[in-house]
């Protein structure tokens, strides 16, 4: 089915800069594995995201999408817009950049439409926040990546696993060209893209390995539990209630990157499941927790503070349940997040409709459990959804509060620059609707090499030894991740 027809593309046309064909077929002979390796052959830009709510439903919609007409990268306060064979650098924000990038367009709708269908697909790292706040630069910016690197497509794939249909999307930018070649445009590339569906996954050559690599951790034991002790004299110094700290691992995979992001979707499906194909690096995730969500005005923010290790045994799980509900500690951190995020959305919500909809329930993932509150809100008419971003950036569930003090604190105390850890993955499109989550449980691959990071909410009570299991804990999956892909036949 092929929506809209030209007469009805022309009249949107008329008070819309961006028009979208969509043409949906049945999706019940491919997946979104198999869509994103077919689509992405010969391309060096890609990404997918999928989604598993609660650890255990399929959400409904999967988004993958090929060859950006666009991205911005930024590095500090330099700007970098590449246009096919066009660069512009220039000097700027990267959050008001960014935002006026998405006020540029008036979006045409259509009924039945997937929440994603043209827009911005990337991340902000961690280390943007010094675009929002001043911090201390002790650290060493041993990887020199990017602090944001954002792809804009205008043809996008979407599964309706509802429906069991793929909706395949040509956004036209009707300014360009007369409405009708506009379209005749959309059609081409919408029958290319099914094409290249239809032709079937490449060939995979099979090697099995080892599923033994070297680990290094670059802080190393002794080392980061010493950072703890530090903090905890911080915290009792009264500069902090929590400081979270995290230790970064490095290992050389031996195996394509989209491999271990095959077999990490497996081992720990989450609501945040992703991969970021660029020239220089590629970058996978299963995040559990949202950073902000924006639909019309309505705001979504999803704290995620306490955790507990799995167990195989149903009556362990529920032993591991029952303490992390009592404990104290986690009890009393998790409060303390909650209101930083209620604080956090309230900079930019109307008056008096910040409201915790949820308190404080258990949700359960593949490796952990944890403590879980969800809040919403009404964003003000004069903001946009890249002001409710930066109004969360970055969650306090990752740095701590006060937040301002607490990454001050992280800057002295870890030795590298975070990079992509601790920031966050997104999608945004023009129309004002935004989602995101917090970049962890995520691997940075870099030539040959991959980097991962986890880390603990260090307070008063802290027990070093294991804030630093909880390390390891968090990181399992994404080792098993690989482990597993370097054994896959």
């Amino acid at each position: 089915m092929l929506r809209p027809q030209l007469k009805e593309f022309q009249d949107l046309a008329r008070t819309a800069t961006l028009v979208p064909v969509v043409k949906t077929i049945m999706a019940d002979l491919l997946t979104p594995v198999s869509a994103f390796l077919s689509i992405s052959v010969g391309e060096q830009e890609a990404f997918l995201l999928e989604s598993v709510e609660g650890g255990e439903r399929i959400g409904r919609y999967t988004f993958l999408g090929v060859h950006p007409y666009m991205t911005l990268e930024s590095r500090g306060e330099q700007i970098i817009l590449r246009r096919g064979r066009n660069v512009e650098r220039s000097e700027g924000k990267l959050f008001d950049t960014l935002a006026r990038l998405l006020r540029e367009h008036r979006p045409a709708t259509l009924p039945d439409l997937p929440p994603f269908n043209c827009g911005a697909v990337g991340f902000i790292a961690y280390d943007a926040v010094r675009q929002l706040e001043k911090l201390p630069k002790h650290s060493r910016d041993d990887l020199g990546s990017p602090d944001s690197f954002l792809m804009f497509f205008d043809r996008v794939l979407a599964f309706d696993h509802l429906r069991k249909q793929i909706h395949i999307i040509a956004v036209a930018d009707v300014r360009e060209q007369s409405a009708k070649d506009s379209y005749e445009r959309a059609l081409r590339d919408i029958n290319a893209l099914e094409r290249k569906l239809a032709s079937g996954v490449p060939r995979r050559r099979s090697r099995p390995r080892s599923e033994n690599y070297k680990l290094k951790e670059t802080t190393g034991r002794a080392a980061f539990l010493k950072s703890i002790l530090k903090a905890k004299d911080y915290i009792r110094a009264g500069d902090a209630f929590q400081i979270v700290l995290s230790q970064r691992m490095e290992l050389e995979p031996g195996v394509p990157s989209f491999e271990i992001y095959r077999a990490l979707r497996m081992i720990n499906p989450s609501p945040y499941l992703y991969f970021l194909q660029t020239r220089q690096f590629q970058v996978l995730g299963s995040s559990p927790e949202m950073l902000v969500r924006v639909s019309g005005r309505k705001l979504e923010y999803r704290p995620i503070a306490g955790t507990r290790p799995r167990s195989a045994d149903a009556d362990e799980d529920r032993r591991w349940e029952q303490e992390l509900k009592e404990d104290e500690k986690e009890r009393a951190e998790h409060v303390m997040l909650v209101d930083l995020g209620r604080n956090d959305l309230g900079r930019v919500s109307e008056y008096g409709s910040v409201h915790v909809k949820d308190f404080m329930f258990v949700e359960r993932y593949s490796h952990v459990m944890h403590l879980v509150s969800a809040i919403e809100s009404t964003l003000r008419s004069e903001c946009h959804a890249i002001d409710a971003l930066a109004a969360t950036f970055p969650a306090g569930t990752l740095s701590g509060a006060p937040k301002v003090r607490a990454m001050e604190i992280i800057e002295e105390l870890e030795p590298v620059r975070r990079g992509i850890y601790g920031g966050a993955v997104l999608y945004a499109d023009f129309a004002g609707n935004l989602d995101s989550c917090i970049a962890i449980r995520t691997m940075w691959v870099q030539g040959r090499r991959a980097y991962l990071q986890a880390g603990a909410g260090i307070v008063a009570d802290s027990v070093p030894e294991m804030e630093y299991q909880e390390c390891l804990n968090k990181a399992k999956a994404l080792l098993r991740a690989v482990g597993m892909a370097r054994n896959y036949e």
